[in-house]
């Protein structure tokens, strides 16, 4: 009689090398990259986002948060790669700044809201020591990239807006940050880390990992 012996590999999280502040040149680089690609499809995303977002909300207004949730993908992203702090926030702020540049219906503001939205993704990233990168912590970020947007949103845009309407704007969008940014950025960078893109991050390394005979 034979014996079968099975492995299992399970998925786990590499944390950045060396110090976690020890920036490297590849690390700059590659959330310019980040930054600017994912700036150029918030700016696609701007220019058509007002025909979905009138059909979504045209019955209930804060519905409209739904489609909130692709401009928080790259600090996801830029955290999940690079996974060093700043870097989720510094991602998402070049996304905003090169979304701005050829002129969107927010001018300026996309700026500020690059800002709250970084700051809430990096926050999720720090909550869990820069040391799990999975994807319910890419879901974190992605939650968490809403609510200092929201609050910012209720004063310059819903004044008018009963408190009810107000939270469910909230709890929608954050479901919408949790599920397109969250999950479609953990899965954005899963894709890229077998396309060979990430070799020289521990996205990479994670996957030649999963795949090692």
């Amino acid at each position: 009689m034979s014996t079968i012996h099975t492995t299992t590999r399970q998925h786990h999280s590499i944390r950045a090398a060396g110090p976690l502040l020890g920036w490297r040149t590849v690390d700059l680089l590659t959330i310019a990259f980040l930054g600017a690609a994912f700036g150029i499809a918030y700016w696609g995303w701007d220019l058509g986002y007002k025909v979905p977002s009138d059909l979504v909300s045209a019955g209930f207004p804060p519905l409209g948060g739904l489609l909130a949730g692709p401009w928080f993908i790259a600090g996801v992203v830029g955290g999940l790669v690079v996974r060093r702090p700043g870097a989720a926030l510094l991602c998402e702020v070049l996304a905003a700044l090169v979304s701005m540049l050829p002129g969107t219906q927010w001018g300026a503001s996309v700026l500020l809201s690059g800002i709250l939205q970084g700051v809430g993704a990096e926050l999720a990233f720090a909550i869990l020591g820069y040391g799990t990168f999975g994807i319910a912590a890419a879901a974190l970020a992605g939650l968490l990239s809403a609510p200092l947007e929201i609050f910012y949103e209720w004063g310059a845009y819903y004044a008018s807006w009963s408190m009810p309407w107000k939270l469910a704007y909230l709890g929608i969008t954050m479901v919408s940050g949790l599920v397109v940014a969250g999950i479609g950025g953990w899965l954005l960078t899963r894709a890229l880390a077998r396309a060979g893109a990430l070799g020289a991050f521990p996205a990479g390394q994670e996957e030649r990992e999963l795949h090692a005979v």
